[in-house]
């Protein structure tokens, strides 16, 4: 019964630590997408807007003047709504990459690197964002103009499905944890029936009585707790790094693990806690007659 109360505790603070993951991460996409006003402008392979000389077509050893330096960047000003056009080489989006994701992105620098030139735009207002992306999205040199907005809905829309379904799965399997527990705790108090009928007998308070039996649930709900918190923050880690490096060149970021991490783990020990010692409580008034 120990075990099945354990491991009741454990499967129910697995799911609970993966939804509230994948709860607060799409919520704050959905704001940070829903609230973004700037738009990343890629440049086509070839094109150096930003460079003042390039090398000869004609001869590679030289370099001349580029005859249309800040062109683009000149015609994306004029575009309506823009407040602001900031330049970021493909090498600063590398260096941002590799703050973010750690030193492996370094075996990426020099030719290697697969990342694009950017003009990262700002609208001056976030209701503007689709009418700056569209604009230019149809200038000469631009590869694509990314922008949040059209993800945001989805986002929102995945979010609400899984609180829904997976709040309604959490809370099923909290009530079987609780029974599970609550049935442990009853079997320990059958079995120690005589010895709770001698420690009345010589004075022994109710209170002293319960005791025992509370720290059993929430030991049951602390060792419940063990593995999912291991699990959960190996696991977000891992879909941290995998996910982030899409997300960056957006602009985007999901919760850091550094801090996310601690938290999640401190939340599932206190509710691995908390239904431990609630189905302590709820077989002591149910069986235990003092």
């Amino acid at each position: 019964m120990t075990i099945a109360a354990v491991s009741s505790v454990t499967i129910t603070l697995i799911l609970v630590g993966v939804f509230l993951a994948v709860i607060l991460n799409t919520t704050k996409l959905a704001s940070d997408l829903e609230n973004n006003v700037r738009v990343s402008t890629f440049l086509k392979l070839g094109v150096h807007d930003d460079s003042k000389e390039i090398v000869d077509p004609k001869d590679n050893s030289k370099k001349i003047t580029n005859p249309d330096y800040q062109k683009l960047a000149k015609e994306i000003k004029a575009v309506p709504h823009v407040s602001k056009v900031t330049y970021s080489s493909k090498e600063n989006e590398l260096d941002k990459l590799t703050k973010s994701l750690g030193s492996t992105w370094n075996m990426f620098k020099g030719d290697s690197n697969p990342l694009y030139d950017v003009y990262i735009v700002e609208a001056d207002k976030p209701e503007n964002v689709t009418k700056v992306a569209k604009e230019i999205g149809k200038l000469d040199g631009v590869d694509r103009a990314d922008y949040g907005g059209a993800n945001t809905k989805k986002i929102f829309g995945l979010s609400k499905v899984i609180q829904t379904w997976g709040f309604a799965a959490a809370g099923l399997l909290l009530l079987v944890a609780v029974f599970l527990i609550s049935n442990t705790i009853r079997m320990t108090i059958l079995s120690r029936q005589r010895e709770i009928q001698i420690m009345r007998l010589v004075g022994a308070k109710n209170g002293y009585i319960r005791w025992p039996f509370f720290l059993e649930g929430a030991w049951v709900g602390v060792l419940g707790a063990i593995i999912p918190s291991l699990l959960i923050g190996f696991l977000y880690r891992i879909g941290y790094i995998g996910l982030q490096k899409s997300l960056a060149q957006e602009g985007l970021y999901l919760l850091s693990p550094n801090t996310f991490v601690p938290q999640l783990i401190l939340f599932m020990v206190v509710v691995g806690v908390v239904i431990g010692s609630i189905g302590s409580i709820v077989s002591m008034r149910r069986f235990l007659k003092i």
